[in-house]
């Protein structure tokens, strides 16, 4: 039995080492068929998402933009939360300016008269009082101006320059409101006429023309050069 075995062990390691370069160039073989597999896989799957990515954007809904019709109520809730958001919306950007520099004229005018306002009623307080110290009404006269004898008069001159400014800040405040409400207004009737027809068909035109007139005797009437209207839409 030992001779057998010691036979068999020779034997055994000449078939593997015959058979193992077989299998080694086997196993290259597979490698490459197998990586190219997993290419092919990836190079499909990468087809397939930019077919599918394509076919989302065909379907997504086009905004038209060379065809934009605003629409007045969301120009209009634009223009009362942001003062000249309605007219971005309406793409009309040259209105921007004229909006918010009446807004800008209006702040200037509100603080300049509410400061004018300020300063004359003090004075006015000062110098209807009795206290000889409080005299801030001086910087409203020329320098080294005396008022000994003219108290009541320029009394008078700073109530209604107090009641003046007064009603400059009002309407201030009044013309701030006004240019407000005025740019939502536009925003919406902007808005609203977007779609109205400016066509060359539309048009207005004052013409010359011969009417009859006289009684209704056809023999007595006489004809006369007039202006007609001509409309046409």
């Amino acid at each position: 039995m030992a001779p057998r075995r010691t036979l068999l062990l020779p034997l055994a390691l000449l078939m593997w080492l015959g058979l193992a370069p077989v299998l080694m160039a086997q196993g290259k073989d597979v490698m490459p068929k197998a990586n190219t597999q997993a290419r092919d896989t990836t190079a499909v799957d990468t087809a397939l998402l930019t077919i599918s990515s394509n076919m989302l954007k065909d379907l997504r809904p086009k905004r038209d933009l060379a065809n934009f019709k605003p629409d007045p109520i969301r120009a209009m809730w634009l223009g009362l939360v942001l003062p000249g958001a309605g007219q971005l919306y309406n793409r009309k950007y040259w209105k921007l300016p004229i909006v918010y520099g009446g807004f800008l004229g209006c702040v200037y005018a509100l603080t300049w008269n509410g400061q004018m306002l300020s300063d004359y009623s003090q004075a006015y307080l000062d110098i209807t009082d009795s206290d000889p110290l409080t005299k801030s009404y001086e910087k409203m006269l020329p320098p080294n101006y005396s008022i000994e004898g003219k108290e009541a008069r320029f009394q008078g001159i700073f109530k209604s320059k107090k009641d003046t400014f007064r009603r400059f800040r009002d309407l201030s405040i009044f013309a701030f409101a006004g240019v407000y409400l005025l740019s939502v207004i536009d925003a919406y009737v902007d808005a609203e006429l977007s779609t109205f027809d400016i066509s060359h068909d539309l048009s207005l035109q004052f013409q010359p023309t011969i009417i009859e007139t006289g009684r209704i005797d056809l023999n007595n009437r006489t004809n006369t050069p007039a202006v007609q209207c001509v409309i046409n839409f």
